[in-house]
């Protein structure tokens, strides 16, 4: 096999985006052989779009056992990442699912479950955030005791403003039914992942939501949540899609330095000691360790989707590493169902939490969800 052979399993704002990326040569080790699509207007639009060698379905069934994919990127709204993906697999394929991985996580552990069964499978995550050279070099210093041990992490990640048409943009958008949450779902699922893959899960949550709070949508749209790790260490992350314009600040403190990563720079203030032993050992009461301050060199490469597609083929023809292993999907989504589930029960919550429980109290908002009715079709991107 000399290039991997992709189908496509939705043809909206994302799926249509990685199939011009494929077309543009962004991806050179994959033809975009097919697209599927349950909505006649997609489809139509992929033909208009899309070259003629590219097969088009109208279920992703169809093109699953048509015999021109040898893998598919699922690319449809969050409820169905698994099902698919589980589907899939049974019938021999790669798969790359979208994030989140799911939108309760017995159903992602499932999909893991399945995907175990399947070595000789590629499974992926699109997490194209850890791409991102900023965080790569975080990941890095972390992991190398270059901060010491953890004591305080803060994200605060309030650059995701959004218009209410932006939300009237699809009857699933911010429903509980049809999306099953709002920005902790939607736009924050890179952040709980780099949130976690950087510093590792915590073990007890306590958070904030509001629902509809900034826009006219049933799910959250403002988050404030408190997370303890099991060294002790404690943090925060915070976010919203109504305020302008926004923050988007993540630091990390240890016993040796912080990290801070904003506006596009990599900062590191590094002590010249241990702050605890200096804390222990040091005579004069006001006196903070010496320290320096130095922004981070990186390799500036910052490859985004195309990055993690390219990482999928070559690990399907070499065995080359991904970008993300699909079954790490699981894990951001473990830190925003128990957000969430802090919320829905008023109360902090432990990791590992009842996953029962959630998929309960999600299913009785899922009950009195409303779909809209004043969709609009597209989105202008600026």
């Amino acid at each position: 096999m000399d290039k991997v052979r992709l189908g496509i399993i939705g043809y909206g704002n994302m799926g249509s985006g990685h199939a011009k990326n494929i077309l543009e040569g962004k991806c050179p080790e994959i033809e975009l052989a097919a697209i599927a699509d349950i909505s006649p207007e997609r489809l139509q639009a992929a033909k208009e779009e899309m070259p003629e060698t590219t097969a088009l379905f109208d279920n992703a069934e169809s093109m699953m056992d048509s015999g021109l994919v040898d893998a598919v990127h699922i690319a449809i709204p969050h409820y169905d990442h698994p099902k698919y993906a589980i589907l899939a697999l049974q019938k021999g394929l790669h798969v790359m699912v979208e994030k989140p991985a799911g939108v309760y996580t017995k159903q992602a552990r499932e999909m893991n479950e399945e995907a175990a069964k399947h070595p000789e499978l590629t499974f992926g995550m699109m997490f194209n955030q850890r791409t991102n050279c900023l965080y790569r070099k975080m990941k890095e210093l972390v992991s190398g005791g270059v901060i010491g041990e953890i004591k305080r992490v803060n994200w605060i990640i309030t650059d995701w403003y959004r218009t209410q048409s932006y939300y009237d943009s699809g009857a699933w958008r911010a429903t509980w039914s049809g999306e099953g949450g709002g920005v902790l779902l939607n736009q924050c699922p890179h952040q709980l992942d780099l949130f976690q893959w950087i510093c590792g899960l915590p073990v007890k949550v306590d958070a904030h939501l509001q629902f509809g709070k900034w826009h006219d949508i049933e799910v959250e749209d403002d988050v404030t949540a408190y997370v303890e790790f099991e060294n002790g260490a404690t943090g925060s992350f915070i976010t919203t899609t109504g305020d302008a314009p926004g923050t988007n600040r993540f630091e990390i403190t240890g016993t040796l330095g912080t990290l801070i990563c904003e506006d596009n720079r990599l900062i590191l203030k590094k002590l010249e000691c241990d702050e605890r032993e200096w804390c222990r050992t040091e005579k004069r009461g006001f006196a903070a360790p010496p320290c320096t301050v130095t922004e981070v060199e990186t390799d500036g490469k910052n490859e985004q989707h195309p990055g993690v597609l390219n990482a999928f083929a070559a690990h399907i023809l070499r065995g080359e590493p991904l970008v993300a292993e699909g079954a790490e999907g699981i894990r951001g989504l473990t830190l925003s169902n128990a957000m969430h589930l802090s919320a829905f029960l008023g109360h902090p919550v432990e990791i590992p939490f009842d996953e029962d429980l959630y998929y309960e109290e999600l299913m009785k908002r899922v009950a009195t969800s409303r779909r809209k009715t004043n969709v609009v079709v597209n989105v202008e991107r600026q």
